[in-house]
């Protein structure tokens, strides 16, 4: 049985850090991925890496604030996000891709941060 849980989200003022943590169980993933859904807003691609922490991405928006690692003998991604605005207030989910397939196929359930200004 798979398992995804977020852990780290909460409120902090503008300019802090926050450090997300997604830990995953049940299978190999090949991929991880944070993803975030603000209010009103559709759901937006963070950050992702690969296997082996070899190749990250990032959404425009959060280059140079926000780092993506993971640590495979625990399964578990992280998401340090640094020098937060309001404009990061949103619902964080964490996403995790197991092969054969080609998507995101297992998801948690998401991870409250609140970013007051």
């Amino acid at each position: 049985q798979v398992q995804v849980v977020e852990f780290g989200g909460g409120l902090v003022q503008a300019g802090g850090s926050l450090r997300l943590a997604c830990a995953a169980s049940g299978r190999t993933f090949n991929r991880m991925a944070w993803v975030r859904q603000a209010p009103g807003k559709e759901r937006e691609f963070v950050a992702a890496i690969n296997w082996d922490g070899s190749t990250t991405s990032y959404t425009d928006s959060v280059k140079g604030r926000f780092t993506i690692s993971r640590d495979n003998a625990k399964n578990t991604v992280y998401l340090q996000m640094n020098s937060l605005h309001p404009e990061d207030t949103a619902v964080y989910y964490c996403a995790v891709r197991s092969p054969p397939s080609t998507d995101y196929n297992y998801w948690g359930q998401g991870t409250q941060v609140t970013v007051s200004s």
